[in-house]
């Protein structure tokens, strides 16, 4: 159990939907829109207690990469410094697969996902699954 509290006055905020292009590029079909979506990493959110534990959810997506960008990318290795093609790539697959996830926690009736993770891993040569889970609970405010 998390003891740990949020500083005087302040609540845990709906996750944020990012910059315009990576919310451009994440799953819009399936990002719920039914009000604010606890998402933490945290066992149990402070302030919040636990109603009931819906189960285990997730969200994926697998993406390859585009040979426009690789050439940039390429050319980016000479110089040095982040490759800002593919820095974008796995921000807008992160969303997507949060967003996913996110849609999985509300069909199902949550209202939080807690103990929320993100793995990556190379599907085949030049594109990989960016996979995010957690616990869909129903959470309701302490006191």
């Amino acid at each position: 159990m998390n003891d740990s509290k949020l500083p005087e006055g302040q609540a845990l905020a709906p996750l944020s939907a990012g910059s315009p292009a990576v919310r451009a590029a994440a799953d819009l079909a399936n990002r719920p829109s039914d009000g604010p979506l606890v998402l933490t990493t945290d066992e149990v959110p402070a302030g919040y207690r636990v109603v009931r534990t819906v189960g285990l959810v997730r969200g994926n997506t697998i993406r390859a990469r585009h040979v426009g960008k690789d050439i940039m990318a390429a050319f980016r290795t000479l110089v040095g410094g982040e490759i800002t093609e593919y820095t974008k790539l796995m921000a807008e697959s992160r969303e997507q697969a949060v967003d996913r996830m996110r849609a999985e926690c509300v069909a199902r009736g949550g209202n939080a996902v807690l103990a929320a993770r993100m793995t990556t891993s190379t599907v085949m040569g030049g594109a990989a699954e960016i996979l995010a889970y957690g616990t869909a609970v129903v959470v309701e405010p302490e006191g």
